[in-house]
């Protein structure tokens, strides 16, 4: 059975730079995602995590048996879904695929540059048992492997770029391709769009999928979290934050996406294309607890435009929740591990529970980031 190592692999690079030669590419491509691993320094909690942490013990005993608090979102769920490893699903963003189908199901939600200025989505997904239709299904991007990772998703996809191919093929990997020979039984096509907008995946096709791989659904007796999430009695308000009861990311000029904070559910309604975004299967639009502005370095591949994200050198962000924001700081300590948000004092941020949507901006748009 396949099962993640969690070994630090550090020989990515010359994986592709052995792949782009044996394809009779020029360009060099040692450049890829960097895998530094320096260590952060871990911040004493304060007594004031220490007190929700034990506020958040006890309510742990307090939840309904045969329930527990969701990784990706806090939110009390059955231990059937909380405890069952996520799907990582690679979700198409262009305005011919849109309304996306099944995507508020999603507890994390992804979104990062790709080639020729579009943002692609990756929807990370814990209860998505009755979906029949998940899509449409896009390709792969090497950065939103590791991003995936920190979460240890089961990643799909439908095809991928050249310089994905080496990661995809190391042991920590755990993947469903539309393009390998069982992909016709993971992934379907319909007839309402064309292609290659009309691929869509369901909770039988990823299982049937993981069955035929052998991969786990057990989280790792060592899995840690990315987030720290509060509990029902400490709700996070900062107090100290700017307001930001609109939130326009830096760089995504196609979309052109922006977050309104909607007072009375205390969410962050997201909408792009000039209107609000919305799950096809319900027609309702898409909303947030938590927004996290990531700032990354980049470089580019090669001529066609195909973007080298910096996943793992820490960097600045912005953490959004409640029409708040503060600054933040954010780490990788370990290429395939979790990807960690810290304050201004250094301490790791606490969030609210509900849905969290990440934005990667390249950090040469970051200052076109409008709050407000």
């Amino acid at each position: 059975m396949k099962r993640k190592s969690h070994w630090k692999g550090l020989l990515f690079a010359g994986c592709v730079v052995v792949l782009v030669a044996g394809c009779g590419k020029k360009t060099d491509t040692t450049d890829g995602p960097r895998t530094t691993q320096e260590a952060t320094v871990e911040a004493t909690p304060t007594p004031e995590e220490e007190d929700i942490q034990e506020s958040a013990q006890e309510e742990k005993a307090e939840l309904p048996e045969g329930m527990v608090r969701s990784y990706l979102t806090g939110d009390p769920v059955p231990e059937a879904v909380g405890r069952r490893r996520p799907a990582a699903i690679m979700l198409n963003n262009i305005k011919a695929a849109c309304p996306q189908f099944g995507i508020s199901h999603a507890g994390v939600i992804y979104e990062a540059p790709v080639e020729g200025g579009i943002t692609r989505l990756m929807g990370i997904f814990e209860d998505y048992d009755n979906l029949k239709k998940i899509g449409s299904v896009r390709s792969c991007r090497d950065y939103f492997i590791f991003y995936a990772a920190g979460f240890d998703a089961i990643y799909c996809h439908y095809g991928q770029s050249v310089y994905a191919v080496p990661y995809l093929e190391e042991p920590e990997v755990d993947n469903l391709s539309g393009l390998e020979g069982y992909g016709s039984q993971v992934y379907y096509r319909t007839s309402d769009r064309k292609p290659p907008h009309n691929a869509y995946t369901s909770f039988e096709g990823i299982q049937k999928g993981i069955e035929i791989n052998g991969y786990s659904q057990e989280y790792p007796p060592n899995y840690q979290s990315s987030y720290l999430f509060t509990d029902d009695r400490h709700p996070v308000t900062l107090d100290d934050g700017i307001t930001a009861n609109k939130v326009t990311p830096g760089g995504y000029q196609y979309n052109t996406p922006w977050f309104s904070y909607n007072q009375e559910t205390g969410l962050y309604d997201r909408f792009q294309f000039g209107e609000a975004q919305i799950d096809e299967e319900t027609g309702a639009g898409l909303s947030v607890k938590n927004i996290i502005l990531q700032n990354s370095g980049w470089k580019k591949y090669d001529e066609n435009g195909y973007l080298n994200i910096d996943v793992n050198t820490s960097g600045t962000g912005t953490y959004i929740t409640g029409g708040k924001a503060i600054d933040i700081t954010w780490d990788k300590k370990d290429p395939w591990g979790a990807t960690y948000y810290y304050d201004s004092n250094g301490n790791q941020i606490t969030m609210n529970q509900g849905k969290t949507w990440v934005c990667i901006i390249l950090d040469t748009s970051a200052d076109n980031t409008v709050i407000e």
